[in-house]
């Protein structure tokens, strides 16, 4: 399977959108994910077989245009479409408000100004001329899709419009032949308000993915490479992995890599949302997009295409717009039967006029007005709308709401799960302490550890490996600076979540904690005291024994991140129960939380059994887990809101909900305001759209609302919903 993402030209509804999602459905091997009627974009999985042709005739099928497809190894977004839907609708509106003018002079001039223009009997023949290009050219495109809704019975927001307009429009013809109320200047205005609205909707919706388009916009266009001795500049597409990049001051970074000469701080707020700089020397890694500062940086690509860091943010920030808030799924289920209803509706609305009145001109303006004031539009955009900005506000502070059911997954959340290393520590242990076994040289221990743990990924093995290589005094006597000596180790093997064994001389060497050596039945007596005193300091300890014999002890810790504490406090004081796990043993898991303010730690806690924990935990109410490693990546999907560290493993990012490319825990009560704010505001969007419609198409049925009247009060409602969309700005979190 493989995803697809379709820019498709002329959906302005939900109903749209479902019609869309079914014609897609019925190609076998297309999952579809969502469709956007905001972003004009469905979001789908295809299998390898589906073509685009497949595609877009599918899309062509149910009534719209497909611009484009894009599948996931050659993916390209565009930012143009907004800015050319709006010329469109811009040029539309100076076309029909040219002819409205004159429309609305013809009627009205009599009853306001008391001059007769032109003769009631020979006005009909000028409104239908003035009319007919604002409907049949200016709306043709709203004209075609509603009619053809009609022959497929896949009824919209344009068929509404649609019928309302034609009806309107040949009651002046009708009426040079009977004697009918002529419409026909009315048909052609409330074309003129909904093309107008549709303007202002389409700018408001422009500013709704203007953050999108920012992230869109950050990367470098050209880049400043060594190719050789020579400095030439190429296109960003031409740098190759390995390239030695040169950045000069107030410059952008081209793309990820890791400094190998020079010193500045980085500006990496357009990325992260961090607005203090950061300090770079050699061997710090660099994200592309973010400006540095000071210094001249040379840097070799370690990221290039759709690979970097700025790259995954844009992917992870488009794949959430296709995902869907289970509240909208009513709203949508509504709107899919809510346009043929107001089509009966408005039927029964003109019979029954026709009966009571006798009147066939009143009795048509009433079930006109019906047909143009239930148009869902605003109930349809209510919940895209609201998600479009609020993930546009994320993807600007550096938090990633990768799949919707978050939003409303978040305010059930009474339980927010944390892992220690690498989430409330900055994941890189440092060697605090040791100590030696009698007779064991300080060397000798290091010189054993590092060579077994070299053959470790885990993060406190690389620190001891770290401590062997940069302290002086336990190089190997002769050895140069950058040449450390490291012994040959046979059968290595690593014991998860307890340590690593291996053949160095061939002495069996066991490096671990309590339980690992417990295990192997060696006698811990004489060093249990200095291992509980590095506990309680916070350290991890790792016992290294030769052969049974224990050479010596490691005490490793992982410093607190500057934000935990305060995060933390922020979550305590909101009523939240905040858990840290943890691999550790007790006493240094307890020193951790003590110094962050968590109550409640689950230690010693193996990598497989972080899942059954969070299990566990579900029976006590709704779960957050916020993790970064790949073994976090199981509760993270257990979890009911899985929150990622972006500055973690890819698996991990890949598993959450939600995604923290901050990398600290502020985000995390970001993320928690973020969601309650975005969800807060589509419940107001649903409600008002839903009272629109409830107090509005009555009142429509009464015959108290003139046509014009009415599709004005329709237009309103939707700029209403996006406007009310894009106040989510002025909300701090």
């Amino acid at each position: 399977m493989k995803k697809a993402k379709i820019n498709i030209d002329g959906m302005t509804c939900a109903s749209c959108a479902s019609h869309v999602e079914k014609s897609l459905s019925k190609i076998p091997g297309v999952k579809v994910l969502n469709v956007n009627p905001v972003m004009g974009k469905a979001f789908t999985e295809v299998e390898d077989s589906i073509s685009e042709k497949q595609l877009i005739d599918a899309v062509k099928d149910a009534g719209y245009e497909a611009k484009e497809v894009e599948f996931e190894e050659n993916s390209t977004s565009s930012n143009s479409k907004k800015k050319s839907d709006l010329s469109k609708w811009k040029a539309k509106l100076w076309g029909v408000w040219i002819l409205t003018i004159p429309i609305m002079f013809i009627m009205y001039s009599e009853k306001l100004f008391g001059l007769e223009i032109i003769p009631m009997n020979s006005m009909t023949p000028f409104l239908l001329f003035l009319s007919f290009p604002i409907i049949f050219i200016f709306g043709f495109k709203t004209i075609k899709s509603g009619l053809r809704g009609f022959y497929k019975m896949q009824f919209t927001m344009d068929s509404l419009i649609s019928l309302g307009t034609i009806i309107a429009f040949f009651t002046g013809i009708l009426s040079l032949f009977m004697q009918i109320q002529d419409f026909s200047g009315v048909s052609g205005m409330i074309m003129t308000i909904f093309i107008t609205g549709k303007y202002i909707e389409t700018k408001a919706r422009g500013r709704a993915t203007s953050e999108i388009k920012k992230l869109l916009e950050l990367g470098s266009k050209n880049a400043r490479v060594l190719r050789g001795k020579k400095e030439i500049e190429i296109p960003i597409s031409e740098v190759k992995l390995g390239d030695i990049l040169i950045v000069k001051p107030g410059e952008k970074i081209p793309v990820d890599g890791v400094v190998v000469k020079g010193q500045s701080s980085v500006n990496e707020s357009m990325v992260t949302g961090e607005s203090l700089p950061v300090e770079k020397k050699i061997k710090s890694q660099v994200i592309g997009a973010t400006i540095n500062q000071e210094g001249i940086l040379y840097i070799k690509a370690t990221k290039i295409g759709k690979d970097t860091f700025l790259s995954h943010i844009i992917q992870l920030v488009e794949e959430s717009q296709g995902t869907k808030v289970p509240i909208q799924r009513l709203a949508d289920k509504i709107t899919g039967i809510f346009v043929p209803t107001i089509l009966i509706i408005s039927l029964f609305t003109l019979l029954i006029w026709l009966i009571v009145t006798q009147d066939p001109s009143k009795s048509l303006g009433v079930a006109i007005a019906v047909l143009v004031i239930a148009c869902p539009c605003a109930l349809g955009l209510a919940v895209p709308i609201s998600l479009t900005v609020g993930f546009g506000m994320g993807a600007k502070r550096g938090i990633l709401i990768r799949k919707g059911e978050a939003i409303q997954t978040m305010k059930e959340i009474k339980i927010i799960v944390f892992d220690k290393t690498g989430t409330i520590t900055k994941g890189k242990p440092e060697v605090i302490d040791f100590y030696t076994a009698p007779r064991i040289k300080e060397s000798y221990l290091f010189e054993i550890a590092g060579s077994l743990e070299r053959l470790s990924e885990h993060p406190i093995a690389k620190a001891i490996v770290e401590h062997y290589q940069v302290y002086p005094k336990l190089r190997s006597k002769g050895a140069k600076a950058s040449l450390k000596k490291y012994k040959s180790v046979n059968k290595f093997k690593t014991i998860q979540g307890k340590g690593v064994e291996g053949i160095i001389n061939k002495k069996k060497i066991i490096i671990g904690n309590e339980i690992l050596i417990t295990d192997n039945k060696i006698s811990l007596t004489n060093f249990k005291e200095k291992i509980r005193k590095m506990e309680k300091k916070g350290q991890t300890t790792m016992i290294v024994t030769e052969d049974k014999k224990i050479l010596g002890i490691i005490g490793v810790a992982d410093s607190i991140k500057k934000d935990s504490i305060s995060a933390i406090k922020s979550l305590n004081k909101d009523g939240y129960k905040t858990i840290m796990i943890t691999g550790d043993n007790e006493i240094t898991a307890q020193s951790i939380a003590n110094q962050v303010g968590i109550k409640e730690v689950i230690y010693r806690v193996l990598p497989e059994d972080k899942l059954k924990k969070v299990i566990e935990l579900q029976k006590r109410g709704f779960v957050a887990f916020v993790g970064d490693g790949i073994n976090d990546a199981p509760a993270l999907k257990q979890a009911n809101v899985g929150i990622a560290i972006g500055t973690g493993t890819d698996i991990a990012i890949e598993s959450g909900d939600i995604v923290l490319a901050k990398g600290d825990l502020t985000g995390v009560v970001q993320a928690i305001k973020l969601s309650k704010a975005i969800f807060g505001k589509i419940k107001q969007n649903l409600f008002w759209a839903f009272f629109y419609n409830v107090i509005a198409i009555p009142v429509a049925i009464a015959g108290l609302l003139n046509p014009v009247v009415a599709e004005l009060a329709m237009a309103l409602s939707s700029i209403t919903v996006v406007t009310n969309a894009n106040l989510l700005r002025r909300k701090r979190i």
